[in-house]
């Protein structure tokens, strides 16, 4: 068997977990393996449905890679920020505010986050773009596997077992998203960088509000830094533990429409660490899927389930966004559009017709 050569890529040993005592979301966890086999499925689809209604997230474990090719994935996830000049940085950077689109690099300062303090958070998206910078050509045969694992291994059965939570048929959900793993879905790499105590006492340790994600589902491939705290259905404010190798799933506005309310898109958000995990650079690996871009953001009526519990719409089926119009313009407007206090905790805006709330 010939082996094939990889890249090299500056390895970056993970931080270790924190060894404080937070106050741990009890999520559930998914052996995804189950789900090759119709009996499997039908053993986990309560299960998912449950987790997707109680708390909107879960574990996913046995998906496929190792550990070892999991570290190898940050590895290549922090090139795009430590092997890239500014310069080729801005070249490679769009008007997101024009174009609707995180394709390529979101600069740090580009969102407010609470009393004028910019985010510290510099991501690169793909696959919307033809040409990435040139430390990355060596790995995007890499990052083309990543996505397809996550679109085929990863998505493609949570998306049969959600649907099976209807009592809907098994492709119900998977006919809607775009059989090219570089269609609907993006890669996403992500660097968190440590603030200064000034603007921590600002925004009061948050570094992403409460929000919930746009599109279907969400996947977060776990490190170690804990900072993603998720609101438990108590309203209380919960950690999300790393668990190795893991993932962490959680349903996007997208879903929630699509399902009449019936799985929910749980707000989540971003803080400060833990005190023995400051000064650490965090990084994330993300797999966000969204719909078809023509698909019309409305229930699945014909859900025996949504027939039997009701249907909770956040707009009338004739004022429906598509699946485009929802993202570009959420993405247009995030961290960057006048918000409207409701009260202490929540801002709103309105989107579309929707109103999207934020939690700080």
């Amino acid at each position: 068997m010939v082996e094939t050569a990889f890249p090299d890529a500056p390895h970056r040993p993970p931080p270790p977990p924190t060894t404080e005592d937070l106050d741990w979301a009890d999520l559930p966890i998914v052996d995804i393996s189950k789900a090759s086999t119709a009996e499997g499925r039908t053993e986990l689809a309560a299960q998912v449905r449950d987790a997707m209604r109680t708390f909107g997230f879960m574990y996913i474990v046995n998906h496929g890679l190792t550990q070892a090719q999991n570290a190898r994935l940050f590895d290549i996830a922090d090139v795009p920020f430590s092997q890239v000049s500014e310069e080729e940085k801005r070249q490679f950077s769009n008007e997101i505010k024009n174009t609707g689109s995180y394709r390529g690099y979101k600069p740090r300062r580009f969102w407010t986050i609470d009393n004028g303090v910019p985010d510290q958070i510099e991501h690169y998206q793909f696959f919307e773009q033809k040409h990435h910078p040139q430390a990355l050509q060596p790995f995007l045969p890499e990052i083309y596997a990543f996505a397809e694992h996550n679109h085929f291994k990863v998505l493609h059965p949570i998306l049969r077992l959600l649907a099976l939570g209807l009592e809907l048929p098994e492709q119900t959900f998977v006919n809607i998203h775009d059989v090219d793993a570089t269609g609907p879905g993006f890669v996403r790499f992500m660097k968190y960088y440590p603030r200064s105590e000034e603007d921590e006492a600002k925004t009061k340790n948050v570094w992403l509000k409460g929000h919930t994600d746009i599109g279907t589902i969400t996947i977060l491939w776990s490190q170690p830094i804990s900072a993603l705290q998720i609101m438990t259905p108590d309203g209380q404010w919960r950690w999300v533990r790393h668990i190795d190798n893991a993932l962490v799933i959680n349903i996007g506005d997208a879903m929630e429409m699509l399902s009449g309310g019936y799985y929910k898109a749980t707000i989540h958000r971003v803080v400060q660490p833990p005190a023995d995990q400051q000064g650490y650079e965090r990084h994330g690996a993300f797999y966000f899927a969204m719909a078809n871009d023509d698909v019309k953001l409305v229930p699945f009526v014909e859900s025996p389930v949504l027939q039997r519990e009701g249907i909770k719409r956040r707009i009338e089926d004739e004022n429906a966004p598509t699946m485009a119009e929802w993202r570009v313009g959420l993405t247009r407007s995030y961290g960057v559009s006048e918000l409207k206090r409701k009260d202490v905790v929540i801002e709103e805006q309105v989107v579309g017709g929707i109103v999207v709330k934020h939690y700080n």
